[in-house]
């Protein structure tokens, strides 16, 4: 018997469940799975490419992606209600499962907290799920940095030998320009400090003296290519085609021609490999790849996709944050590079987020929720679910049905779940009120029965673009049909960029990746509900050749998050008696 979600807080119900969970070997014989890589007796990896070839010739399972709205701050339980969905379609006797991304050690130690979902559906076991997995993340950091001790290493080197001494060792000078390096350093937490720094200081034998920085780890172009990585040979070649900088001539230096790409792909091996875990009620759930779609691809991995479709009848993977980022990036990114066709799309929405969006004041986390939250405001909730359409449109939009899932809390009235359903059926949306995070599967029935549905109903996906879009007009397709902007405006920085990306042919290979803000449709976080009369100002444009995007990046965002004055690190601890630790969420 599960605990009651009400009184217990998430790493509790999550430690009372670890008594009763399968073992690795059981979730294997439940799926006929026999390339099982185990760590531990509750985490495995999954030899993604044996499986793949030994079932090449079986139909791929039913394809169910899900986002949400446009959250609050607090986040309104996509990871939550995944889970819920994958327990629910279990209750309905339905081989299923799930694919979500790893969480990421700087929400997890920050505010935000753990990604497994909540109350009576996650994924489990929780601490070895926060702290680290198999090491995907760390594999992740040492191959990044290691193309950054390639880069200043090769600098400092350049900068103290002659011509003659560099070809005595094997080396042609590459005449970097350290004002124009294309990378940083990476690390797995929340650290405004490091967003500029100087590095080399000291004598000629310690470095080059140069500006440089960090983002965080889930950021880098590493890992959005084991996102979209479809095998080690993919994989490989995409590492080499990393830009670290540029000479001063204006010319990529690459992780190839710092002869670094090999040694990065060795330390991402392992991690090509999908972790497999499960949720509360025992379901099959892969965590690969990670977070933060807003700075990043986010999105689960195709290869976590490929695998469960083929040994599931269902499906369920992630994409992050709202239907504007998250999905935007599943439908025009990952669905080109891994040519699956999804067959729904779960928006999730809550109340509360509603109400946000509607006129409510704007929640601040590590704050108590305002007084206004706890009260009946149909009013609110029916203006504020102009964005929950906004975004069953846009996912109509890529010729994908659109789910609604009411992610309900307690605090919910039958008035606004009656008013949103109404809004939403009429956008053309299937729409079900979900209490998973209550009652796990049993209260997840009716969003399962709205999926299975959904999933019979004929598709005509399509892409908002196609390659031949030149950039400019693809961004501005993107911030047009998805973020309902007016137009886009390019600094003067991004515009000289796109100008010469544009004269270049390979430019037009490669796909578009926004970097915006996750908490509105625009680039103001500030700004909620459908916002009209914008325009998307385009500050910068960086260049991934290697996962195969450019990355424009709208309005003020930062690639490294800051540590608010309340961290989950402060009430996270472990009981030195067993070893577990406690305060996980």
């Amino acid at each position: 018997m599960a605990l009651d979600p009400r009184k217990y807080k998430d790493w509790q119900i999550a430690e009372d469940a670890e008594k009763r969970m399968k073992t690795v070997y059981q979730l294997a014989d439940e799926l006929d799975l026999k390339e099982l890589l185990p760590y531990g007796h509750y985490v495995a990896k999954i030899d993604a490419a044996k499986v793949l070839d030994r079932l090449k010739k079986k139909p791929d399972g039913k394809y169910i992606d899900v986002t949400a709205i446009t959250p609050t701050p607090l986040g309104e339980g996509k990871s939550t209600s995944a889970m819920g969905l994958v327990e629910g379609l279990g209750k309905r006797g339905r081989r299923v499962i799930g694919a979500i991304r790893q969480p990421s050690g700087g929400p997890t130690m920050n505010i935000k907290g753990s990604a497994a979902g909540g109350g009576l559906a996650q994924c489990i076991p929780l601490t070895p799920f926060s702290l680290g997995l198999t090491g995907d993340i760390n594999a992740i950091m040492n191959a990044h940095n290691l193309a950054m001790v390639a880069l200043t290493s090769r600098m400092q080197h350049e900068f103290n030998y002659s011509d003659e001494r560099l070809k005595k060792i094997g080396l042609k000078r590459l005449d970097i320009d350290p004002k124009n390096v294309a990378m940083g350093w990476i690390m797995d937490f929340c650290a405004q400090a490091l967003r500029n720094i100087i590095i080399g200081i000291g004598g000629k034998m310690d470095g080059f003296q140069m500006q440089s920085k960090f983002a965080i780890a889930v950021s880098s172009e590493v890992m959005a290519i084991l996102a979209v990585s479809t095998s080690l040979a993919d994989m490989r070649e995409r590492m080499g085609r990393i830009v670290v900088a540029y000479s001063r001539s204006g010319q990529p230096v690459t992780t190839k021609d710092l002869e670094v790409d090999g040694a990065m792909t060795a330390w991402m091996v392992e991690a090509l490999n999908p972790n497999l875990m499960q949720s509360l009620e025992g379901q099959p759930v892969l965590v690969h790849a990670g977070p933060f779609a807003n700075i990043a691809i986010g999105q689960s991995s195709i290869v976590a996709d490929r695998v469960g479709l083929k040994l599931a009848d269902y499906h369920v993977t992630e994409s992050g944050f709202g239907a504007d980022i998250g999905f935007e990036k599943f439908w025009n990114l990952k669905c080109r590079f891994s040519g699956l066709k999804p067959h729904c799309a779960v928006v999730v929405a809550t109340i509360r987020a509603l109400k946000c969006h509607g006129g409510a004041p704007i929640p601040v986390p590590g704050r108590p929720m305002p007084d206004e939250y706890a009260s009946e405001n149909v009013g609110w909730v029916e203006k504020g679910t102009a964005n929950l359409v906004h975004h069953i449109q846009t996912v109509k939009k890529a010729g994908i049905n659109p789910v609604v899932c009411i992610n309900a809390f307690h605090t919910d009235t039958k008035n606004e779940i009656a008013a949103v359903r109404r809004l939403a059926e009429a956008a053309g949306a299937r729409v079900a009120q979900s209490n998973h995070w209550l009652k796990g599967g049993e209260g997840a029935l009716e969003f399962a029965d709205a999926v299975i549905d959904a999933c019979e109903e004929k598709t005509k996906f399509k892409f908002l673009y196609d390659l031949k879009t030149p950039l400019a007009k693809r961004v501005e397709l993107i911030a047009k049909e998805v973020y309902g902007a007016d137009g886009v405006s390019f600094a003067p920085e991004a515009a000289a960029k796109l100008q010469a990306m544009e004269k270049d042919p390979e430019m037009a290979k490669l796909g578009t990746c926004m970097v915006k803000t996750h908490l509105s449709l625009s680039h103001d976080p500030n700004i909620k509900g459908v916002p009209k009369g914008w325009t998307l100002p385009v500050r910068d444009i960086l260049v991934y050749k290697g996962a195969g995007f450019v990355v424009p990046v709208a309005g003020a965002i930062s690639l490294m998050p800051g540590t608010g004055s309340d961290p989950a690190y402060r009430h996270i601890d472990v009981d030195v008696k067993t070893g577990k630790v406690k305060g996980l969420f």
